[in-house]
């Protein structure tokens, strides 16, 4: 009988079968996923891009240093305090007046060797293009970033690829964009300049206490070289923060994270998001053990010059071979790397 076999019904001739259909549904399920997901980090991308605040960082003179190997930034916290209202000051333990300064200036050098993330004491006594000798966060004090990246750049011999600035308020939003950065404190941390009372241990800080953090340095015996070392592993965590998939996969986390971030970020004309991420990508390469943080060597780190104040001064032999092994993209042997 036609259609019947044993009391069943026979599957139609040339009808797929049920159990071939899985395949099918679940390539076109990854396809539909994949899709989405692109289109999701295209939109990202884009809505950041119209967000990325840029400046004029970086400019050609003559006597510039060549091109080395691999990539340079010029990382830099600014104290810039002219957009800040009284109480905001007042909160945030800083003083009035609109000059422009600089308590953190760090050099960003990743290729096939590294990342290394090197500090350079804001305290460091260099020639400031046009201005004589004085100490390096006069340079941006008196010509913005355009003078302070070309005294990095004299006096280190490094070109500078990209440039990032970071400023009070928005490093205190940042923070608190991911509900605060736990670090770890050998010995309590006190500075009433900076606005610091931290104990020792290991605890969460929110934006003015991680502010604090980086600032201080009065009461810290090692002063401004204490600090540069702080102020590299408050980056380093708040990359490490930022970038893990807890923050990542939920948007209600990652979107204010990433919008405060482009809000208190400033880059160079020629850097983009896709720089900018690369850059994060890095320094969140050194919390997983690749290349590693240094200062640069130091003669004199409390020497004292008429007219400048207590000043630091770097070592011209270790300073100079540090640079040279930036320059030609090879391990860091000058200085100690942690």
């Amino acid at each position: 009988m036609d259609g019947e076999s044993g009391g069943g019904t026979l599957r139609r001739a040339g009808g797929p079968r049920p159990g071939r259909r899985w395949p099918k549904v679940a390539v076109l399920v990854l396809v539909v996923l994949f899709l989405l997901v692109a289109a999701a980090v295209s939109a990202t991308y884009l809505w950041a891009g119209t967000r990325l605040q840029q400046t004029d960082a970086l400019a050609d003179y003559p006597g510039r240093p060549p091109r080395g190997k691999g990539t340079n930034w010029l990382i830099i916290g600014s104290d810039t305090r002219a957009d800040l209202s009284r109480a905001q000051r007042e909160k945030l333990h800083v003083g009035g007046g609109g000059q422009r300064n600089t308590d953190t200036v760090m050099l960003l050098h990743y290729g096939d060797a590294g990342p290394y993330l090197v500090s350079l004491p804001r305290d460091s006594y260099v020639a400031v293009p046009g201005h004589g000798k004085g100490k390096l966060n006069a340079a941006y004090a008196r010509g913005g970033p355009k003078l302070l990246t070309r005294t990095v750049e004299q006096a280190t011999g490094l070109r500078l690829d990209h440039y990032a600035e970071i400023d009070f308020l928005g490093f205190t939003h940042l923070v608190d964009a991911l509900d605060g950065v736990r670090v770890c404190l050998r010995k309590p941390l006190r500075d009433t300049k900076a606005g610091a009372d931290l104990p020792a241990g290991c605890r969460t800080l929110d934006g003015e206490e991680a502010l604090a953090f980086v600032r201080a340095r009065y009461s810290d015996p090692e002063g401004d070289l204490g600090r540069v070392r702080r102020q590299r592993q408050l980056l380093s965590a708040l990359v490490r923060e930022g970038t893990e998939a807890p923050v990542v996969a939920d948007p209600f986390r990652f979107y204010p994270f990433l919008g405060s971030a482009l809000d208190a970020v400033t880059v160079d004309r020629m850097s983009s998001v896709g720089s900018l991420t690369r850059m994060g990508w890095e320094i969140r390469g050194l919390t997983r053990g690749h290349g590693g943080t240094a200062t640069v060597p130091v003669a004199n780190p409390g020497l004292s010059v008429p007219g400048a104040g207590s000043v630091v001064t770097w070592d011209p032999s270790g300073s100079r071979v540090l640079f040279d092994q930036l320059r030609q993209d090879v391990p860091i042997t000058a200085t100690a790397v942690k």
